[in-house]
């Protein structure tokens, strides 16, 4: 397999600023661009997601992306649109990053007006990525999805409340240095998490990422750059969680991790900063585990004693990940390989990650349905 390597990435601030999915995505481009020395004629293929849950074809009226952003760009190279909810970007990476033998340069690229209308449209329309007898009939909106996870867990091994507040507060006081982060310069205390109302029994507000807009792009070429794609892995699951063998863990996350390890030549301990998906507090917690940074239902021992922190062992989410940075939908999975390229570059100022050599991503899909791994390396 031909050798993948990141040459730029942008990203814009994660807001609620009204522009349409591809105003976002096209600054973010021209932010990778700039940051790669490249100008878009330069490009071979671009591989794009962009779901626009809360503002569809109802409202931009638009569903065909690709050829609107060769539009967009004055580009005829291929152009792909790839859907994976909440995984869509990593999903477009990984097409991406499997077909860089047949491109010498390709972008990848998402943006999202994911918020315009009142809070129970886009709830509705994010909802869409459930099963549709038994989930959205049903009215499980993710929150609750996510705590009936978490409750299983609690059952059976240690998690607590408390231990889901801890998250929340390590990713917001990480986001107050992350200049694209909602919650840059927005310290959130402890007691405040604690005594935020509850959404989804056993979640409080401050458990919850904030559904939001924005854009992100990274740039992969056959050459050679400071920071090299080592390792892959992606996994599909049933759309059901309570039809899983486990019903505390995500097998498609632990599948993913093992491929993307094995192919990287690696174990979990030699991982120096993680960016993982934290759409809700609880999912960090089970990241650990699932991704080998924790022995089962030990995830929150170590969480407790700091192990997670950015002084600690394993940095995890010095972004502010999803919970404190926002989560766009399929953006998401760019953002984080965003943060992990300038994490070993060395470009994160306050929140940076002292030594990072070897970074992952790890991004999910609906409630564990679809989850890419990646491992990327500096050379």
């Amino acid at each position: 397999m031909a050798k993948v390597y990141i040459k730029g990435v942008g990203m814009t601030k994660f807001d609620y600023s009204q522009k349409f999915w591809w105003q976002f995505a096209y600054e973010a481009a021209m932010e990778a661009l700039e940051n790669a020395g490249m100008k878009i004629s330069q490009i071979d293929a671009i591989f794009l997601s962009a779901i626009s849950s809360a503002a569809g074809p109802e409202s931009e009226h638009q569903v065909h992306k690709a050829s609107m952003i060769s539009d967009l760009f004055k580009i005829n190279c291929p152009i792909v649109e790839v859907p994976a909810v909440c995984a869509g970007g990593a999903v477009a990476f990984w097409l991406a990053s499997n077909c860089i033998s047949k491109f010498k340069n390709i972008l990848v690229l998402s943006g999202e007006r994911l918020v315009e209308s009142i809070t129970e449209v886009t709830t509705d329309r994010i909802l869409a990525a459930s099963e549709r007898i038994l989930e959205q009939t049903e009215g499980l909106i993710f929150p609750v999805q996510k705590a009936m996870v978490w409750q299983q867990y609690m059952q059976k091994y240690e998690g607590t409340m408390d231990d889901l507040a801890l998250v929340a507060f390590k990713n917001h006081r990480n986001a107050v240095s992350n200049q694209k982060a909602y919650f840059y310069q927005r310290p959130v205390t402890l007691e405040e998490i604690k005594n935020s109302p509850v959404v989804a029994s056993p979640f409080r507000l401050y458990d919850c990422s904030l559904s939001i807009n924005g854009g992100a792009t990274v740039i992969i070429s056959q050459e050679k750059t400071d920071v090299e794609l080592v390792g892959s892995g992606f996994a599909t699951d049933y759309i059901l969680a309570f039809l899983r063998k486990d019903q505390t863990h995500y097998l498609a996350s632990q599948m993913a991790a093992k491929q993307a390890y094995e192919e990287a030549k690696i174990k979990p301990e030699d991982v120096d900063v993680a960016e993982v998906h934290d759409a809700f507090t609880s999912e960090e917690i089970i990241a650990y585990e699932d991704l080998g940074f924790a022995p089962l239902g030990k995830g929150p021992e170590l969480l407790r004693k700091g192990f997670f922190n950015l002084d600690g062992k394993l940095p995890v989410n010095p972004s502010g990940g999803l919970k404190a940075k926002g989560h766009p939908i399929s953006v998401t999975g760019l953002a984080q390989i965003y943060e992990i390229t300038n994490q070993l570059r060395g470009r994160c100022g306050e929140r940076q990650v002292k030594g990072a050599k070897i970074g992952l991503t790890h991004n999910l899909g609906g409630n564990g349905g679809t989850v890419v791994v990646y491992i990327f390396r500096k050379i």
